[in-house]
């Protein structure tokens, strides 16, 4: 019987088929099935436990080593990789096509060359391009204003040439590579940019980056879907997940970091796309209520929590008759699903007919919020747009609605409030039980007005129009 020497992978989720199929059983998408073939193995090394060496033990008590963090003084960079780059950690950085990912590490490159490390020295920094040639780097560079900074700048794809350049650098401290899907190992009979030269590229990488102890950048390719393209083990072998979110017909850059082993999670650092490059954006709440204007229906400002840092930012709701049979939802910066059960709530529990007509809800500046809190918010937004009635423009909202109507607390409250009296907001509508709460007892100047049922914010706006 002939050895099989090739397999079927799929090149979305990295599932392995005994022969191709048109769809993934797995991740379900089409066409993605590709053959691959399957690297030479030669017979088992170890035939029994006395091949092993044994190995020793130690106790959870004892002196850590301590890790330093290099910064490269752009703060909402270093705010996301949690206070500065960890010698020795690997970093994934997800986005997608043009949003600016190269631009990015590129000025942090750059910002890092000029800069001492803990030793005294001056860091040492090696960009490895496989989609540009070293004369286009150069052209961005000049562009960014960064072409003096001493960066050790290679295009290449070959990851056997990257380990031994790198393994005998004498000092190197930063290594990026741009990206992971174009390089390529000579020993595995595949294109770039499949699961098994991915995955085995990768692990390469990786395991000279922790065994010289440099900051490893990887730069990825995301699908259609947004996700991260490539095997899902990838982001399990890398010690940080870095998403660049933004719409590239929008000046804003969000850098948000999904996983962080040695920083908190959902941070966020905002950016904004300029002819110099990107740059930071150190009071985003501000920024993003620039244009409000706030004598209008449908439109209120949600005091939110990205991370560790408190983010206001205006949501904004349009309502019309329908034009076909159904009503269209259309809604950018939310979720679908919790929209769905807001206008539930509001039909069933408060008597508001909603849901016949057509609904437009945005999030203004290109941030997307996850988090329930936004709830109550986006409620009084659908409720003003209904009956034309403004919200009142220094007032801000935050509270998660419950099936039976109910306005439920929220966490970090305390710090909802802050940002909200520092940018003049004078008014806040929260839950009920968040007045009982000692901390925000010192905010004198900012009004609370407690709602503990989605009724009562029904009836402020229906009292508001019967005056």
């Amino acid at each position: 019987m002939s050895k099989k020497t090739s397999q079927f992978v799929c090149q979305n989720c990295g599932a392995t088929f005994p022969r191709w199929v048109g769809k993934c059983d797995s991740c379900g998408e089409w066409g993605t099935v590709q053959e691959e073939a399957l690297p030479e193995r030669e017979g088992s090394r170890f035939k029994n436990t006395k091949d092993g060496r044994t190995i020793a033990f130690t106790h959870l008590k004892g002196s850590p080593r301590h890790f330093f963090r290099l910064k490269s003084d752009i703060e909402e960079f270093d705010r996301v990789c949690g206070g500065g780059l960890v010698r020795g950690s690997v970093i994934l950085v997800g986005g997608d096509p043009g949003i600016g990912k190269s631009t990015l590490l590129l000025q942090a490159s750059a910002k890092l060359t000029s800069k001492k490390n803990a030793e005294d020295k001056i860091a040492s920094v090696a960009y490895f391009s496989g989609e540009e040639s070293v004369d286009q780097i150069r052209m961005r560079a000049e562009r960014l204003k960064v072409s003096e900074a001493p960066l050790n700048l290679a295009s290449t794809i070959n990851v056997r040439d990257i380990l031994t350049t790198l393994d005998k650098m004498e000092q190197i401290d930063v290594a990026v590579i741009d990206s992971i899907q174009t390089m390529y190992m000579e020993e595995l009979d595949s294109a770039p940019g499949t699961v098994s030269q991915v995955r085995s590229c990768a692990h390469e990488l990786i395991r000279l980056a922790k065994k010289k102890g440099f900051v490893l950048f990887l730069v990825g390719h995301v699908t259609k879907e947004g996700t991260l393209a490539g095997p899902r083990i990838l982001e399990h072998m890398v010690d940080t997940v870095l998403y660049f979110e933004g719409d590239r017909g929008h000046h804003f850059r969000i850098l948000r970091a999904v996983k962080n082993r040695f920083g908190a999670t959902d941070e966020i650092g905002v950016f904004e796309m300029t002819e110099q490059g990107l740059m930071e954006v150190p009071n985003p709440s501000a920024l993003f209520l620039a244009e409000r204007r706030g004598n209008i229906s449908g439109s209120c400002v949600f005091a939110g929590i990205e991370g560790s840092r408190p983010m206001l930012v205006e949501i904004q709701a349009l309502l019309s008759q329908p034009v076909g049979s159904y009503p269209k939802r259309a809604v950018v910066g939310w979720d679908m699903n919790r929209l769905s059960m807001v206008l539930a709530v509001l039909e069933s529990r408060c008597g508001l007919v909603i849901g016949q007509k057509d609904i437009f809800l945005n999030v203004a500046g290109g941030m997307k919020i996850s988090e329930p809190a936004a709830d109550l918010a986006v409620a009084a937004a659908l409720i003003s747009a209904f009956t034309g009635k403004p919200v009142p423009p220094q007032s801000v909202l935050f509270g998660e609605i419950g099936l039976s109507g109910e306005i439920r607390a929220v966490a970090q409250s305390d710090l909802r409030l802050k940002e909200s009296e520092k940018l003049g907001f004078t008014e806040a509508l929260v839950p009920r039980i968040l007045s009982k709460t000692k901390k925000e007892l010192h905010l004198s100047s900012l009004k609370k007005k407690e709602i503990g049922n989605l009724r009562t914010l029904v009836e402020l706006f229906k009292g508001a129009s019967n005056a």
